[in-house]
């Protein structure tokens, strides 16, 4: 059996398991559209950040790098139900840069997984340390989870902020307040 044929088996044993009828007109083909959707939402899975980060470019400086508001989607593995806001990317390159759509692309890679914000954000800054090696690397996410929004506390707008500091960011303050500085900008 394949991936694809388990999903929608699992989808017509969930439909039956809620009480619908798989084969009236509206959900027949349910099944098959949510086994494609699988494909797409958790298409992460078989991707290595490595592939995006892995190409640079030589530079002569090492002034930090910012690409904000990266539009997120993710799903959460404790409801399965979706996650989304904005990533915020920051690193001082140690002689290296990506294109700025590889760090958009990283982003994507480990959201698009069964996740939590806390190990996503990690994740992304410790792929830039892998592959690029800079000499450091900030990551924050701002997202909103429907696990709070539509179920549970049912508390919609709030905000869940994350941040993952790697390399100088670490150890020095003024380059953490520099990249929360460089956020506010407009």
């Amino acid at each position: 059996m394949t991936d694809q044929e388990k999903i929608r088996q699992a989808v017509r044993l969930f439909l039956e398991g809620i009480g619908e009828d798989p084969e009236r007109e509206g959900l027949k083909d349910t099944p098959d559209r949510i086994a494609r959707m699988c494909r797409e939402i958790f298409g992460g899975m078989d991707e290595d950040a490595g592939m995006h980060l892995s190409r640079t470019f030589t530079v002569d400086n090492s002034e930090m790098v910012v690409e904000k508001d990266i539009t997120f989607y993710s799903m959460c593995e404790h409801h399965a139900l979706p996650f989304y806001g904005k990533a915020h990317i920051a690193y001082i390159p140690d002689g290296k840069v990506v294109g700025l759509s590889k760090l958009a692309r990283t982003v994507e890679v480990y959201a698009r997984r069964l996740q939590i914000q806390e190990q996503l954000t990690g994740q992304i800054a410790d792929a830039l340390m892998k592959y690029m090696h800079p000499k450091g690397a900030i990551v924050m996410l701002e997202a909103e989870h429907m696990c709070m929004t539509m179920r549970g506390i049912k508390k919609p707008g709030s905000r869940t902020v994350t941040l993952a500091r790697r390399g100088v960011f670490e150890t020095d303050p003024v380059l953490e307040e520099r990249f929360f500085r460089m956020l506010e900008r407009e």
